[in-house]
């Protein structure tokens, strides 16, 4: 069974595309939910509920002055999303249109059109959750925590996520421009991004310039990656580089499956996770075997901007001892969710299963504290593999990225 994405919910990555987080894929077509009702339609204790909405209905198909507004098929959805959001599981379970069901699936298999941000709900807030490697959202300057209050010059505060993210999603070529606060100066600024077809390349590494060191960058859990990784891992070995950095920050997740095949190429044994259900039972996934990278030493890199299958792969390697956590506190994405398909082709993603780390830690909400805390100021830029390539050991020292250096920091061998 194939265990797909969340995010940050999905939408969390409405990539701008979607959502973050681990979706498990027990879909259900239209011709399934029927079991879900008694003969009537209605479950015999809600009838007086189902009811109270036809009434609700009626009176807005009344005498609701706007008529264009009265769009059947809007409403609908707006009740859907409107019953999923009432359960108070916010940036996790959630209603998805058809669209939004197409972009899921394209986010998994590792390509969409967007401008390649993940975007989220925090104290009420949209904001920019993750900006994607190379993506026209980190080219423009976006970063992790801005908040969205305009999309094209309309007021985007207190909009619903689907509503946001509507407005800015958008075909390739098509420009978008968002006025964008920073958290932490409330200084706020305009920034015009073009959209673009953007193919994700899981998995991208380079020797860093001066060092003996690798480092790794896992851009999401899209099907495919744990090749791409063992490959990396396999020519970092054939060099006789003598560690590695992995780094999972602005990771948003993926598909559980490979989150554990990835955790698995640097752990011999015990487990990845924990699954728990909603009766209470604890189901442990336990490490594949045969890893590439069982020996190599190891230091991860994580962020608010870590969530979901990143999450579980981080836990795992900090709760067996395998490496060391450097940077911030993860995004605490702690749910995996199950996507039931609609008879139209849009889907509910409801969460049927937490997972723990294998200590049995509960990072829903509360994220994966880093064993070593490094906090970036908000104009740092991150080091990225493809822009290292280029760089010299001086100007890799003069980085902002204090978190890759103290990683090297830890990497290096003694004296």
């Amino acid at each position: 069974m194939k265990h797909k994405l969340r995010l940050l919910g999905w939408l969390g990555l409405f990539l701008l595309g979607l959502g973050l987080g681990v979706v498990a894929g027990m879909a259900l077509d239209g011709q399934a939910l029927p079991a879900f009702l008694r003969s009537s339609g209605i479950p015999a204790d809600a009838t007086d509920d189902f009811r109270l909405m036809a009434e609700a209905w009626h009176v807005i198909q009344e005498v609701y002055v706007d008529r264009p507004a009265l769009q059947a098929r809007r409403m609908a959805y707006g009740a859907i999303a409107g019953m999923v959001d009432a359960l108070g599981d916010t940036g996790h379970s959630r209603f998805l249109d058809p669209e939004m069901v197409q972009k899921q699936r394209d986010f998994v298999q590792g390509q969409f059109e967007g401008i390649g941000a993940y975007i989220e709900v925090r104290e009420g807030h949209v904001v920019i959750a993750a900006p994607m490697d190379g993506s026209p959202a980190q080219q423009a300057g976006l970063r992790a925590g801005d908040i969205i209050l305009k999309v094209d010059g309309e007021n985007a505060v207190n909009l619903p996520l689907d509503q946001v993210r509507s407005r800015i999603i958008g075909p390739e070529g098509s420009s978008v421009t968002l006025t964008v606060m920073n958290p932490d100066t409330g200084q706020a600024r305009d920034i015009t991004l073009v959209r673009a077809r953007i193919e994700l390349h899981n998995v991208l590494w380079q020797p860093l310039p001066g060092t003996t060191i690798a480092h790794v960058r896992i851009i999401g859990f899209s099907q495919g990656v744990t090749q791409d990784l063992q490959e990396a891992l396999l020519a970092i070995q054939q060099q006789e580089l003598t560690g590695a950095i992995l780094d999972l920050r602005n990771n948003p997740g993926g598909l559980l499956d490979e989150a554990v095949s990835a955790a698995s190429q640097f752990l011999d044994s015990g487990n990845v996770l924990l699954v728990k259900d909603a009766q209470g039972k604890t189901t442990p996934v336990a490490v594949e075997g045969e890893g590439v990278a069982l020996d190599i030493p190891l230091v991860v890199l994580v962020n608010e901007g870590t969530a979901s299958a990143a999450e579980i792969v981080a836990g795992a390697l900090q709760d067996a001892d395998r490496a060391r956590l450097v940077g911030e506190t993860t995004f605490g994405t702690g749910t995996v969710l199950s996507e039931y398909g609609l008879s139209d082709g849009s889907a509910l993603l409801l969460a049927v299963q937490e997972w723990l780390t294998p200590a049995g830690r509960v990072i829903w909400h509360q994220g994966i504290v880093p064993d070593i805390e490094v906090t970036l100021p908000p104009t740092a830029h991150l080091l990225l593999p493809l822009a290292e390539a280029g760089m010299t050991p001086d100007q890799l020292q003069a980085s902002e990225d204090e978190q890759v250096l103290r990683a090297l920091e830890l990497l290096a061998p003694p004296d």
